[in-house]
């Protein structure tokens, strides 16, 4: 159980700039239900930090799988949709996704051989 505070690191920002909306989170988490009426101040802040760490979390596996797919290949830089549906579908908390990306993307998950499958998840 987290203690009291624990976020206060995150809600010391509630002044400051913040990466995504705070109008459009809140927006987003009224839309959520009807039951919800109002949403305090602060729980917009949280999940924008949450957002953000989910970003990032989804980015850093999506580039581990291109940097290990493009092994043989002339190095990209530039992260593809490709890339991130492969870490959707290589990265079981992120099952939710799943319908999400394409049935294209489905059959080039299939063709990759069970070795580069397992070096990928050991990067991860």
């Amino acid at each position: 159980m987290r203690q009291a505070g624990a976020y206060s690191g995150i809600l010391s920002r509630k002044t400051g700039p913040h990466s995504l909306p705070l109008a459009r989170i809140k927006k987003i988490m009224k839309k959520s239900s009807d039951d919800v009426k109002m949403i305090s101040g602060e729980a917009p802040i949280v999940f924008s930090k949450a957002c953000e760490l989910f970003i990032e979390e989804l980015t850093k596996r999506a580039w581990i799988i291109m940097t290990n797919n493009n092994m043989h290949e002339k190095r990209r830089s530039t992260l593809q949709k490709d890339d991130v549906a492969s870490a959707i579908i290589a990265t079981d908390v992120f099952d939710f996704l799943v319908n999400l990306v394409s049935s294209t993307h489905d059959n080039n998950c299939e063709l990759m051989n069970e070795e580069s499958h397992q070096d990928i998840m050991e990067d991860i």
